[in-house]
């Protein structure tokens, strides 16, 4: 299993991750020490426990706070989903009795034609 050193907090560390991963898990380190950077610039140095105590619940925070808005997206796209369904449907009502109304329209055309023509036969010739 590969290892990659992070750095928290002017801290290094050894962790060990699956193979393909370790470019991810340093990209995660180093968001995750920009937060406990941005907290020490906020609170100053309170102590490495507490700053990363501090730190992991912020992250946890940002967590809850996408899952909420993904949540919500995922109910917006089921009500968009369902809306598309019903327009759908209306669409296809809407073309039913277009070519039912076309098909009469044809046949009455279709009548006027005959009875034109057993009125006034075209000249043959």
């Amino acid at each position: 299993m590969p290892e990659v050193n992070v750095e928290i907090n002017g801290r290094k560390y050894r962790m060990a991750c699956e193979e393909g991963q370790q470019q991810h898990l340093i990209g995660l380190a180093e968001r995750f020490d920009s937060h406990v950077e941005q907290l020490k610039g906020v609170v100053g140095e309170i102590g490495d426990n507490r700053l990363t105590v501090m730190a992991g619940i912020a992250v946890v925070d940002e967590l809850a706070e996408a899952e909420r808005r993904i949540k919500a997206l995922e109910t917006e796209v089921l009500v968009l989903s369902r809306a598309g369904q019903e327009v759908a449907a209306e669409i296809e009502a809407l073309e039913i009795r277009f070519a039912d109304r076309l098909s009469d329209a044809a046949r009455v055309l279709e009548g006027v034609a005959s009875t034109l023509d057993e009125a006034a036969p075209l000249p043959q010739g």
